[in-house]
Order: C-alpha cells, then sequence, then structure tokens
C-alpha cells in the first residue's frame, strides 16, 4: 500500500469519526432541550390512587390467620445425613456423598 493510499483512508477513518461524534452532540442537545422544554412537573408525575373495587366494604381486606401453628410435626423424627456407624453396618446408606478431601499447601516461609 502506498503513502498516498494510507493517507486517503486516514482522511476517510477521521471523517467518518468526526462525522459519528458530530452526530452524537447533536443527539444529546436534542434530547436536553427537549427535557428542558417540559413542564418539570410531568417529568416527576405521581401515580393516581388505587380505586376501589365495588363491595369492597362488605369484604374483608386480609385473609385470616392460618390453621398451622408453625411447629414442626412430631410424628417424623429427624433423619441424619450421615448414619452412625452400626447403622451403616445394617445396611443404611448415607443421604449425602462422602466430603472430598482437604487440600493441604505447604506451608508459607517467613521472609
Amino acid at each position: 500500500m502506498s503513502a498516498e493510499d494510507r493517507q486517503r483512508e486516514y482522511r476517510r477513518d477521521m471523517l467518518l469519526a468526526s462525522a459519528l461524534i458530530a452526530a452524537g452532540l447533536a443527539i444529546s442537545a436534542l434530547a436536553l432541550t427537549a427535557l428542558s422544554a417540559r413542564d418539570p412537573q410531568q417529568i416527576a408525575q405521581a401515580t393516581q390512587p388505587t380505586q376501589s373495587t365495588p363491595g369492597a366494604e362488605t369484604k374483608p381486606s386480609a385473609p385470616s390467620e392460618p390453621a398451622t401453628t408453625g411447629q414442626r410435626p412430631s410424628d417424623v423424627p429427624p433423619q441424619p445425613a450421615r448414619p452412625d456407624p452400626d447403622a451403616q453396618k445394617a445396611g443404611a446408606q448415607p443421604a449425602l456423598p462422602p466430603a472430598p478431601a482437604e487440600k493441604v499447601a505447604p506451608p508459607i516461609r517467613e521472609k
């Protein structure tokens, strides 16, 4: 590629970059003028209050409390994730896979 072609391509790239920057500035200026031309009350407008449905006075506003007490059912005892060795000998399977061995690094030398 000759020096003249490189210079022509450089000028074309610079013209394109300048056009993109000018377009961005023009769009920003248009957006700012549109925002400043509006009434400020229109931008930060609160929502309308909700309308009640017909017959809402006769209906309860909140559901009644559930009949549960929040207590854990006592008829099902909790099961351990890892059965004790006697239960494993009897055939009980652990609920979780064995934990991976810890990785040990050499001790950090003090300087």
